[in-house]
């Protein structure tokens, strides 16, 4: 009887110490510009508990888009946002008392892949000379990173112009582009995981090249939060950004596999197989950041990028909207 009483008595114990850490935990939204797979170690780290291990409760909430993660940033309704900077650099531009902080950078590179109706060996981006490719939305950086790389080649690039060496469209919205190219519009399309692998796997489209090899290192995804929160609440930016680095330490030593089971609850509706095979294929173009540390050479090239699409008329100083302090500091302990 004696033991049954110390049985329960800790199980009592234990209870009551999980329901106290619960009642601990300080509740963080946490906006996110899309849901992509090109996001996998914030997944990780909410799936394996680590915003929990240092006391984080994360409501993630799917904004559809970077204007609408900047306003509930501006407003409140969401503490932290996950989004690309190039927001941050506008409304820092047009308002310098009330604007954003980077604190912690995600992806390091273009997520997005050029996809055509039949297999071309050997392609180079001159095989979209006299050709039309679905780009996205006019301003978003995939397209302003597709232009780029097609400049850069030294092809005469416009917007919904036939009369140039690639007609690269802006007409057709960033979610509408697979629906759109399988109607037949476009001679390529770009696009992002998991819809390029779904559209593989039947046939329907075939993968030519990766924009980030062409791109190179790119600021492209980053966390950032008001200014005013990151002054009053850095010790919760950095068991945020702990918890983070954990998430990107698993993706980096993972198995592809393991990562797929990991952030598969986001995705239920792509089998384990194929998450597995966009988890190499993101991997294999090196677009995880494995610490949190937001690049100066990704920053600098993400303004290049900007000002050749005519959206920004000149870059801002880096450490006015990127603080690196707690990053370094996180990785450094």
């Amino acid at each position: 009887m004696k033991k049954v009483f110390i049985f329960l008595f800790m199980c009592l114990c234990a209870f009551m110490l999980t329901s106290c850490r619960k009642d601990k935990l300080t509740k963080i939204k946490l906006a996110e510009v899309a849901r992509s797979v090109f996001y996998a170690p914030q997944y990780v780290a909410i799936n394996k508990g680590y915003f929990k291990d240092e006391g984080l409760d994360i409501e993630l909430i799917n904004a559809n888009g970077a204007d609408k993660v900047t306003a509930a940033l501006l407003s409140g309704d969401v503490q932290i946002g996950l989004q690309g900077p190039e927001p941050t650099i506008y409304l820092y531009k047009n308002n310098k008392s009330n604007y954003l902080i980077n604190f912690a950078q995600l992806t390091r590179t273009d997520g997005s892949f050029i996809f055509g109706r039949k297999p071309i060996e050997n392609f180079t981006l001159n095989d979209l000379k006299g050709k039309s490719i679905l780009g996205g939305r006019k301003g978003g950086v995939p397209e302003m990173t597709l232009e780029y790389i097609l400049k850069e080649a030294g092809l005469d690039v416009g917007q919904d112009d036939d009369t140039k060496d690639v007609n690269v469209r802006t007409d057709v919205a960033f979610a509408a582009l697979a629906g759109s190219f399988l109607d037949g519009e476009g001679d390529f399309v770009s696009l992002f995981e998991p819809t390029a692998t779904n559209l593989v796997k039947q046939n329907k489209a075939y993968l030519l090249a990766a924009t980030a090899d062409y791109a190179g290192e790119i600021a492209y995804t980053a966390y950032s939060t008001s200014l005013n929160y990151f002054n009053e609440n850095e010790d919760i930016i950095e068991k945020f950004t702990k918890a983070l680095y954990k998430g990107q330490q698993f993706v980096n030593n993972a198995s592809d596999e393991e990562i797929a089971k990991e952030i598969h609850s986001f995705f239920m509706d792509v089998d384990l197989d194929t998450l597995a095979v966009v988890v190499n294929r993101y991997r294999s173009i090196n677009g995880w950041c494995s610490n949190p540390i937001f690049s100066e050479k990704g920053f600098d090239r993400l303004q290049d990028i900007i000002i050749e699409a005519g959206e920004l008329d000149a870059k801002v100083n880096f450490n006015d909207i990127v603080d690196l302090t707690i990053a370094k500091k996180v990785v450094n302990d």
